[in-house]
């Protein structure tokens, strides 16, 4: 396999958006041949067009295209002159191809009748599913290809190993253990997304316990799921939860994207 196919799918399946530069054309001396890749991230680089300032040039469109999210590819053509500090004398035209993650992270904790549901719902979406339980008998057999499971005593573990903006629901069976993971994701605070099932004196109660350990609960959801969408039923509840999930996400993006376009 190719370093730039694998460096895509490591990206990818960290959940790291990237853009593939592709040399497509040249004319005359160039440093490298049409056909040569790289692939660039926000923080990282694989592969190379060449060096020097065609591919620091390439490098700085790609992660401002990262920035403000672009998602159409683009091309661009650049003589290799003394205006780009280079020697060779003739001219390569590159293409910018933005390769999208392959989705957002999920992490729930509990494996009971809503939970069950939720990951039903969520499976088809771009996403990659934790799913922590220590209850080992209670998960599926089978299992989409998204999703993983931890049966392990620690369920904390999943709030450690959730990466940043990650979406986290609490739905376990027990709510001493609720409250702990609540806490931890609370003292981690980088989550997207924290959702607690129950009801809103729940909410309250929790509230009341952690803001006393100096914790602020001001982005906790609970009761969780869209506002008037749904009963009590599992799968309604599921439902609910995965539009808020998305719209939550659509509204991240949106503000991602206008910061880049401000910046």
């Amino acid at each position: 396999m190719s370093d730039w196919l694998t460096a895509l799918s490591e990206l990818r399946q960290a959940g790291k958006p990237a853009v593939l530069v592709t040399v497509i054309a040249t004319e005359g001396s160039a440093p490298r041949e049409a056909g040569t890749k790289m692939v660039v991230a926000a923080d990282s680089q694989y592969g190379t067009i060449g060096g020097g300032h065609l591919e620091f040039r390439a490098a700085g469109i790609a992660r401002d295209m990262l920035r403000a999210c672009s998602a159409a590819p683009r091309s661009e053509a650049f003589a290799l002159g003394p205006k780009l500090g280079q020697c060779c004398g003739g001219s390569a035209t590159l293409l910018f191809e933005p390769i999208a993650a392959s989705g957002f992270e999920v992490a729930i904790f509990g494996a009971g009748h809503v939970a069950q549901a939720l990951v039903r719902t969520l499976a088809p979406l771009p996403c990659r599913i934790a799913w922590y339980d220590s209850r080992a008998e209670l998960f599926p057999r089978e299992l989409p290809a998204n999703v993983t499971v931890d049966a392990g005593d620690d369920l904390s573990i999943g709030i450690r190993r959730a990466p940043a903006e990650a979406y986290l629901l609490i739905m376990t069976h027990s709510h001493a253990l609720d409250q702990d993971l609540v806490e931890a994701a609370l003292r981690k605070d980088d989550f997207g997304y924290l959702g607690l099932i129950g009801s809103a004196t729940k909410r309250a109660r929790f509230v009341a316990r952690l803001t006393a350990k100096g914790l602020d609960c001001s982005r906790l959801t609970c009761p969780i799921g869209l506002p008037g969408v749904g009963t009590k039923h599992p799968g309604e509840i599921a439902i609910a939860v995965a539009a808020q999930i998305l719209a939550m996400r659509t509204a991240a993006q949106t503000r991602h994207a206008d910061k880049a376009n401000e910046a």
